[in-house]
């Protein structure tokens, strides 16, 4: 027995270089499209300017983490509102489940960063070393002058495309002018160098060398698409009844697609699809966890229908129901049929509804927070006159842009005015002064007559509430007054 035959297997495959064949077609353009659309966000949101008044940043995105803040143009979220971004990151997961279930991965095959990027690299492969023949004579010969010169442009021109992933990260995180030029002057603090530097290197090593490794065996995603996906689901599928048996035919030769039709399939077995596919696999062997249904075969199949007079969509978007109708001489169903079903429309109900009522929660929210904290110990004093006098330690936070000043006041549980209750500040003040966007705690001292019945009773509901001065806007909250009791 040779020594081949003796090894134990592998559990992983040593990588094969893949270089893609330049296509063009429907799908490659609205590729292309895409592309520069998120680029353009990614790049181009950081320096957009948003004017928020005197105290507040200017930048329209933006991540304040030294202050706890997110804004978001005119929204902005504080840290006790993180319901927001815990919404919106559900949202995210369920339109993940919403477009797997109807239309497969076309996330991963059109808007995943890294299907981004990896299109970014390839461009700038294709554009230094030429498309994927000369990629692949360039790769298999010894290294050479124009070899090492081909590469080390390639690998320059891969970092700066790092450089500027990096550098538009940070700048989410602080005002992007500013970071700028304390960035090319050296003032910059070093977790900004050390960040850019990560992102990098992570940039230059995803996109250029790990590619289809980094959606194989880094992402979790194709694992978890296979619970998404049914038969009903819209994916990149060959059309096996017509392309099989493959072979060369001559021109004008009856195959399947043609009525009445002949003995051998569409199939000429050129390796079109193949050569243009990112992931390096063979569509034409099924369904396979490897496949981002980017469609770059369709484009590819479909030049080649088109060459030999054939129809196309030998290679198409299609749900695996609809192949075997096919199969049997029946016709697949709509697009919207597809789309339309109980499975997906609970996804989108369930992805609206998270949407409207965060957006019902953005309206609603008050400008400030409220809280308000009996002191417990001691639950109440009795003062010289034999009135009844409950502390209240108050928290108010003031979420706009300008200093407010507040009046405080108290009620029943209704908010309605009780009889014999006096409210007082400690310090002796009248209202409560609070910067914009700060947070100033007080202490209130409210006070019953002793003939009052709330100093009767043992604990009593009361609402507590703070008022504008200038606009008379209120927030209240609910809290207990203790009394002698009986």
């Amino acid at each position: 027995m040779s020594t081949v035959e003796n090894e134990p297997p592998r559990l992983y495959a040593a990588r094969e270089p893949i270089f893609p064949r330049r296509v063009q077609g429907k799908f490659r353009n609205l590729k292309w499209v895409l592309m520069a659309i998120t680029l353009g966000i990614y790049y181009i949101t950081p320096w957009i300017r948003w004017d928020r008044g005197p105290g507040l940043p200017d930048q329209a995105v933006l991540v304040d983490l030294a202050n706890r803040r997110f804004f978001f143009f005119w929204i902005e979220i504080w840290p006790h509102e993180f319901y927001f971004v815990a919404g919106l990151l559900i949202m995210a997961g369920l339109g993940l489940f919403l477009f797997t279930s109807a239309l497969g991965r076309v996330w991963c095959g059109y808007a995943c960063p890294q299907t981004v990027w990896t299109d970014l690299y390839i461009l700038v492969e294709r554009w230094v070393e030429g498309d994927r023949n000369a990629r692949i004579r360039l790769y298999e010969q010894p290294w050479t002058a124009r070899k090492a010169r081909l590469r080390i442009t390639k690998w320059a021109l891969w970092l700066l495309i790092g450089l500027l992933t990096g550098g538009a990260w940070v700048f989410y995180f602080a005002d992007a002018p500013t970071l700028l030029k304390d960035l090319v002057t050296g003032q910059a603090h070093a977790v900004a160098y050390m960040t850019i530097a990560i992102m990098t290197a992570t940039t230059f090593f995803f996109g250029g060398f790990a590619r289809e490794q980094i959606c194989i065996y880094a992402c979790p995603w194709p694992r978890i698409q296979g619970a998404m996906m049914d038969e009903d689901t819209l994916t990149v599928a060959y059309r096996e009844w017509r392309g099989e048996p493959r072979g060369k035919i001559r021109k004008g030769e009856p195959t399947k697609s043609d009525v009445p039709p002949g003995a051998k399939g569409d199939c000429i077995d050129c390796y079109a699809c193949v050569n243009v596919c990112p992931m390096g696999i063979d569509i034409r062997d099924g369904q396979q966890l490897e496949c981002i249904t980017c469609a770059l075969c369709i484009d590819a199949c479909d030049e080649i229908m088109d060459k030999i007079g054939k129809p196309r969509g030998l290679i198409d978007y299609m749900a695996l129901r609809d192949e075997r109708a096919e199969k049997v001489g029946h016709e697949g169903a709509s697009l919207w049929r597809h789309v339309l079903r109980p499975r997906t429309l609970l996804y989108f109900t369930l992805w609206g509804a998270i949407g409207v009522g965060l957006i019902v929660a953005l309206f609603l929210r008050s400008p400030y927070d409220l809280n308000v904290s009996p002191i417990r110990s001691p639950l109440f004093v009795t003062m010289s006159d034999g009135s009844i006098r409950n502390t209240y330690e108050l928290r108010l936070r003031n979420k706009q842009g300008e200093a407010k000043r507040f009046a405080v006041g108290a009620g029943d549980a209704a908010g309605a005015p009780i009889e014999g209750l006096s409210v007082s500040l400690e310090g002796g003040q009248g209202a409560v002064e609070v910067a914009q966007d700060a947070t100033f705690e007080q202490r209130v001292y409210l006070t019953v007559r002793p003939d009052a019945a709330l100093a009767e009773a043992g604990q009593t509901e009361i609402t507590m509430w703070i008022e504008d001065e200038a606009s008379g806007r209120r927030a209240a909250v609910d809290t207990v007054f203790h009394g002698r009791g009986r």
